[in-house]
C-alpha cells in the first residue's frame, strides 16, 4: 500500500512553493508526490492549480488536484500533453497562489456566514468569484443587506483564524460542531480537524479540512449577492467580493 502524501497546506495554507518527489504515476496519468502544497478538491472547495519544474527547467502544468481513494492520496493532474517525470525524481512545486488566496478568503467567508446564518447546512460551494452556502431555513425573513452588514462586522474585527485537532470521540461528544445536515467529517482516523475563529475559538468552530487565511480582515470587502429559494425549507446565499451593489 502507497504512503499518504504529506499534506503540507493542512498545517500551512500560506505556502507557495515546496520541493517534492514523485512518488508514481498513476494508469491515469497522476502524479501522486510524497508531500505537496496543492489542496485537492474536498468539501466544496475546488482543488489548486499551478505547475511543477523539473531538474532541467521543464515545467509541468497542473490543471487540477484530486483525491483517490483515501482523502490521504493526492492526485496532481497535469494538462494535456506535459512532459511527465520519472518516480524518485525531485521538482519544485508551484500553485496559481493568486487563485488559492481567493479561495482562501471565500472559504473563510462562508464559515463567517454560517456565524451569520446559525441554520442547518444542506450544500455549499466555494469559487474563486462568486460561492454559496445553503441553508435549511423555511422562512425567508433575512435579508441580503443585514446579512451582509454582519458578515463586515466580523470582518472587520480582524479574528484570529486557526486550526486545531480533536478526537473521534470529543466529536461525538460536541455533535453540535457539525453544522451540515446531511454530510458527517470522515470518522474512523482518530482525529478531526476543526477550524477556528476568534480567541479560543470564540466566534466559530467547526470541521473542516479547506484552507483559510489567518485573519478575518483578510477577506476584505465582501456582500450577499442574493438569497435565491431553492425548495419549501432552502434558501440559497450566494457571496461575491465587492460592496454590495447599490439598489
Amino acid at each position: 500500500m502507497m504512503a499518504p502524501t504529506q499534506a503540507l497546506f493542512r498545517e500551512d495554507a500560506y505556502l507557495k512553493t515546496a520541493d517534492a518527489q514523485v512518488v508514481a504515476l498513476n494508469d491515469r496519468g497522476g502524479l501522486i508526490l510524497n508531500r505537496t502544497i496543492f489542496y485537492a478538491t474536498s468539501g466544496g472547495q475546488p482543488g489548486d492549480t499551478g505547475f511543477l519544474e523539473c531538474a532541467d527547467g521543464s515545467r509541468i502544468v497542473i490543471a487540477g488536484t484530486i483525491t483517490g481513494e483515501t482523502k490521504d492520496e493526492i492526485i496532481h493532474l497535469p494538462a494535456p500533453d506535459q512532459p511527465m517525470p520519472k518516480p524518485g525524481e525531485v521538482v519544485k512545486l508551484a500553485i496559481d497562489w493568486e487563485r488559492r488566496f481567493k479561495l482562501m478568503r471565500m472559504h473563510t467567508a462562508c464559515h463567517l456566514l454560517t456565524v451569520v446564518c446559525p441554520f442547518p447546512i444542506t450544500g455549499a460551494a466555494v469559487n474563486e468569484e462568486d460561492s454559496r452556502v445553503d441553508f435549511d431555513l423555511p422562512d425567508a425573513g433575512v435579508t441580503k443587506e443585514d446579512v451582509t452588514a454582519s458578515l463586515q462586522e466580523l470582518i472587520a474585527a480582524d479574528h484570529p483564524v486557526f486550526t486545531r485537532w480533536i478526537t473521534d470521540d470529543e466529536l461525538a461528544a460536541k455533535p453540535t460542531l457539525v453544522k451540515s445536515k446531511n454530510v458527517r467529517p470522515p470518522a474512523g482516523t482518530g482525529r478531526i480537524r476543526l477550524v477556528c475563529i476568534g480567541e479560543s475559538a470564540s466566534v466559530d468552530s467547526q470541521p473542516c479540512g479547506g484552507t483559510h487565511v489567518a485573519r478575518t480582515g483578510e477577506i476584505g470587502e465582501i456582500h450577499v449577492g442574493k438569497i435565491e429559494k431553492k425548495g419549501r425549507e432552502n434558501r440559497r446565499f450566494r457571496l461575491r467580493f465587492g460592496p454590495l451593489p447599490v439598489a
